[in-house]
């Protein structure tokens, strides 16, 4: 496996972490996520439920959506030696999707936003390096 493939499968495996943890965040912080972006209840609501406990649940699909693209880029990654044509497109249209997330951890520190840029574009300049194209094509170097 060339070095550029390799840099970029290991790259796909640290988005693909970093993603998980967020996944993983917003499935066990649903309400306290929920409660920091639509606020405290108020006196109004019915005395079982809060509006923050109706909103966890979209928080809850939203953490699971970004568990669900986490585990396309870890499985992507990791089916690179098959050298399969369509992991190098598989790999291109995860760094697309990798990139809104920078805007997600801006949000969140944006030091981190800034960090998470990076390798998202890394991921979607990467697949297209001769390199890669060379070795997914099962052409020799």
């Amino acid at each position: 496996m060339p070095d550029a493939v390799r840099n970029l499968r290991v790259l796909m495996m640290v988005l693909g972490g970093m993603q998980a943890l967020l996944g993983v965040a917003l499935v066990t912080n649903s309400v306290a996520v929920a409660t920091s972006i639509w606020g405290e209840g108020d006196a109004s609501t019915p005395c079982c439920t809060t509006p923050d406990e109706d909103h966890a649940g979209m928080v809850v699909f939203a953490g699971l959506l970004v568990l669900a693209v986490s585990a396309w880029g870890v499985t992507t990654a990791l089916k690179f030696p098959t050298r399969h044509r369509n992991l190098r497109v598989s790999a291109f249209a995860y760094g697309w999707t990798a990139l809104p997330f920078s805007w997600a951890f801006f949000q969140v520190v944006p030091l981190l936003g800034f960090a998470w840029l990076v390798p998202a574009v890394l991921a979607i300049v990467r697949p297209n390096q001769p390199e890669s194209r060379a070795w997914f094509n099962h052409r020799p170097l």
